[in-house]
């Protein structure tokens, strides 16, 4: 007799090939994207050296969907992977939360976020880690739009996998947590996002959660490191296709502070010990709370930027988001 698990991958497979039924083409293995697991493990180990890479291993009560097809651009597609707890309520949907991989805008892997999808998932999340364009292949605002149609998909996509399409939270590190970010606060704004015009499935969101990722691009803190003179160029000015002199309307729109207003979706921030990662938290979590809009901050001390890709640290980060998030998105029945 086949395992249950491969019955139930099996027959959700089946129901998602017809989706996209033109040639499908990703980008070959770039020698220059080193934003993973072990090299930053091997580049952190002399001063934290008893930090342990957080395992992506798949327990017997969560089932993994890899490479669903959300967005095609010709025959370019974008993949995400679906983790799902086998032993969710079938009468209730299942709360998500898309997760953005971190790099710089032009680096890393959404293979980044699947220690944490495995353990939310064990917490009764559903949980989506998603590749999106890099600024290599498209600069911004290219990779706002995927997040954007990534949420889309989950929620077009919430009968069948048994998700609940009032429940989904957009949580990422590092860029990936400004890209999150961005994209969660602009839910309310058709320009972020292309495929609104041709679907009736919103792609906003109900919570935010940034780990260790810009609230704010201008301010001087930011600007130091992200236009940082010595960089040709840096990796924001690499994204915005510019430094901040020539692009200064782009670094100013593709900051999150910018949209705070009141109705938008609360936000969990987790920072790690480099304030440099998460400039502008203080200033828009107080604009947050002046518009009425819930917000709370995790800072881990002597945390290493990446914090979240180990243990001992993993863990707490997705205590806080569980426990955010069930605040924030209660279940119903």
């Amino acid at each position: 007799m086949m395992p249950l698990r491969y019955i139930f991958s099996l027959a959700l497979v089946c129901l998602h090939t017809a989706a996209f039924a033109a040639p499908c083409v990703e980008p070959p293995p770039d020698p220059a994207n080193t934003y993973d697991a072990q090299h930053t493990y091997e580049k952190l180990l002399r001063d934290y050296p008893s930090i342990r890479i957080a395992s992506a291993a798949l327990p017997v009560d969560v089932n993994r969907l890899g490479d669903q097809v959300y967005a095609q651009y010709g025959d370019r597609c974008l993949k995400l992977d679906l983790y799902l707890p086998l032993a969710a309520r079938a009468d209730v949907g299942m709360p998500v939360v898309v997760l953005v991989h971190g790099g710089g805008w032009r680096a890393g892997f959404r293979a980044e976020f699947a220690p944490m999808a495995v353990r939310l998932a064990q917490r009764g999340y559903a949980a989506v880690t998603v590749s999106y364009r890099l600024s290599g292949e498209a600069p911004y605002p290219a990779a706002i739009h995927d997040v954007r149609a990534a949420v889309r998909w989950v929620r077009g996509h919430a009968g069948q996998y048994r998700l609940d399409p009032r429940r989904i939270a957009l949580a990422g590190g590092s860029a990936g947590g400004q890209i999150a970010s961005l994209a969660g606060v602009t839910g309310h704004l058709d320009r972020f996002d292309p495929g609104a015009a041709d679907s009736a499935v919103s792609s906003a969101v109900q919570a935010v959660v940034n780990i260790d990722g810009l609230s704010e691009f201008t301010t001087e803190a930011a600007l130091k490191y992200e236009d940082d003179p010595r960089k040709q160029p840096s990796a924001a000015g690499a994204w915005f296709g510019g430094r901040y002199a020539e692009k200064s309307a782009l670094w100013a729109e593709a900051s999150p502070i910018r949209y705070v207003r009141p109705g938008m979706p609360p936000m969990l921030f987790i920072a790690s010990a480099q304030a440099r990662f998460s400039a502008g938290r203080e200033e828009m979590a107080a604009r947050m709370a002046q518009a009425g809009v819930a917000s709370s901050t995790l800072v881990l001390p002597d945390t290493p930027h990446s914090f979240w890709l180990f243990d001992p640290w993993l863990q707490p980060a997705v205590d806080a988001v569980v426990a955010f998030l069930n605040r924030q998105m209660p279940g119903k029945g």
